[in-house]
């Protein structure tokens, strides 16, 4: 048995004496597996990994996102101390860009409280490194019910999409859940359970799906926008969501993995390669809103990075760079905010949710949504 394709045996194991599983078991298992899971095990994050997020483009994200939090900040009325938190926060490098933003007001860096959300011994310490020079204070949650009971304001970017979720799928007239079990020449494969879904889960437009559309939903990711929601509104504060996926419901499979920044399969060398979905924003939002917190109209990163100035500050990076650095620069600002291919502007969504309602830009001009 090789190292490759361990989990892959013991999945098909687990399916051969239980039963078919979910799609979000399938997902939890390669990505967390204690012993063999892909970020139990992998350094997924930039040029190195499978894939590169917004913070490892340009330093021009974190500067933009710090610089929001500290209106924010300011909004809610200076609180002193606060908790800035990160959910997720890979090898750190957001959450030291935004540190290094903050200098920009003493006060709301003097008042700050660094916290990162990481469950991960091995990226804990990456991120220290990384953070070794932005802040000597920086503290460490597994868990968003491990934060202190301080006004916070929080960033997650990228999280929702590597929290497992669920797919029903049309079958015969019935829509059933989508699972995963072993093909008759042994490989791993897709099959419609035996059971049907009841139709309140389902958008409208669910009789029309033909045979085999499939529909996506995250009863996982819900359940933390809204413990997120409700600390908001326990403690005050904010929280900025930034994933790619969609902002109303709709049909169709995102399912997808990436290994060496290609596709690849969703079922290849299970553990090896990272597994996302598009995050469905709508859903979100009502479990944020649900849980007493407001929330902004959901808008595209490109809106959120140009509205607060991403060409301004590109063009000041690039004032007395060479040529070779001011297109790169222009290269990474076009893959932050632009609408084209491998380019996130349009992808990627952002929702910003507060426990009181707050005038913040560029969300200030649209009216809150309250459940």
């Amino acid at each position: 048995m090789t190292t490759d394709d361990r989990l892959e045996r013991r999945i098909r194991h687990l399916i051969e004496t239980a039963g078919p599983i979910p799609v979000s078991d399938y997902m939890a298992t390669c990505l967390f597996d204690p012993e063999l899971g892909y970020y139990t095990t992998r350094e997924p994050f930039g040029a190195s990994g499978d894939f590169i997020t917004a913070p490892e483009i340009s330093q021009m994200f974190g500067e933009i996102v710090g610089a929001w939090l500290i209106h924010a900040w300011r909004m809610m009325g200076r609180p002193t101390p606060f908790a800035l938190v990160e959910i997720g926060p890979g090898r750190g490098t957001l959450m030291r860009d935004i540190l290094r933003t903050a200098r920009l007001d003493p006060a709301f860096a003097e008042a700050a409280q660094p916290w990162l959300v990481e469950v991960s011994p091995r990226l804990r310490d990456i991120q220290r490194d990384t953070l070794a020079e932005a802040t000597p204070r920086c503290e460490w949650s597994d868990d968003v019910s491990g934060l202190p009971n301080l006004p916070m304001l929080i960033v997650a970017n990228e999280l929702f999409d590597a929290v497992p979720f669920r797919q029903i799928v049309k079958s015969a007239d019935a829509w059933r859940e989508r699972m995963v079990s072993v093909a008759d020449d042994g490989k791993l494969a897709f099959v419609a359970g035996a059971t049907s879904v009841v139709g309140d889960i389902l958008p409208p437009g669910a009789a029309e799906q033909p045979d085999g559309a499939v529909f996506e939903f995250a009863p996982a990711r819900e359940a933390l926008a809204s413990r997120i929601a409700a600390r908001l509104t326990e403690t005050t504060g904010a929280a900025l969501f930034l994933d790619y996926g969609h902002a109303e419901p709709g049909f169709g499979d995102t399912f997808q993995a990436l290994r060496g920044h290609a596709p690849a399969g969703v079922f290849d060398t299970p553990g090896q390669c990272d597994l996302t979905s598009h995050v469905d924003f709508s859903a979100l939002t009502f479990a944020a809103t649900a849980a007493g917190a407001s929330a902004k109209p959901v808008i595209t990163q490109g809106e959120f990075l140009l509205s607060l100035g991403l060409a301004e500050r590109a063009g000041a990076l690039g004032a007395n760079a060479d040529a070779a650095r001011r297109d790169e620069i222009r290269v990474a600002a076009g893959r932050l905010a632009g609408a084209g291919e491998n380019q996130m502007g349009s992808l990627f969504k952002v929702l910003c949710i507060a426990g009181q309602a707050l005038d913040l830009p560029p969300f200030a001009r649209r009216p809150d949504q309250r459940g």
